[in-house]
């Protein structure tokens, strides 16, 4: 069973809590993103890198094919990162991948690295507080 978005009649995502189902079962859970791509990196050029992933998730996000990302800084390792992003699905992940704009900032990005990156595929089982 692939998770997906449902709307209810009251606006409110099934099986999340809301006013009126304040205790959703966990194991009904759905919501609209199944996969997540990390890349982990290190770079000593922080202020670049986040100005090329701010470009990047504009493109990614607005004419792409993923659903939003997050950059965590490792605070015991200063310079090393990972970028997660979402997507409805593997296959949209790859179709993100696949796209001329994504090589493009790949490159550009890989230049700004000094180790990795290193991408991970995962499959989203729960979504927690969301």
């Amino acid at each position: 069973m692939t998770p997906r978005l449902q709307e209810e009649e009251d606006g409110h995502s099934a099986g999340h809590p809301s006013p009126e189902n304040p205790s959703a079962d966990p194991a009904e859970r759905i919501h609209p993103m199944t996969h997540m791509q990390s890349i982990s990196f290190s770079t000593d050029k922080k202020d670049e890198v986040l100005e090329l992933m701010s470009r990047w998730s504009a493109d990614a996000i607005q004419i792409g094919t993923a659903i939003g990302g997050t950059m965590l800084e490792d605070r015991s390792t200063p310079g090393s990162f990972v970028m997660a992003v979402s997507f409805e699905s593997a296959e949209s992940a790859a179709e993100n991948s696949n796209r001329p704009e994504t090589g493009a900032f790949a490159g550009q990005f890989a230049a700004l690295c000094t180790e990795g990156p290193e991408f991970a595929e995962f499959d989203v089982v729960e979504v927690y507080g969301g």
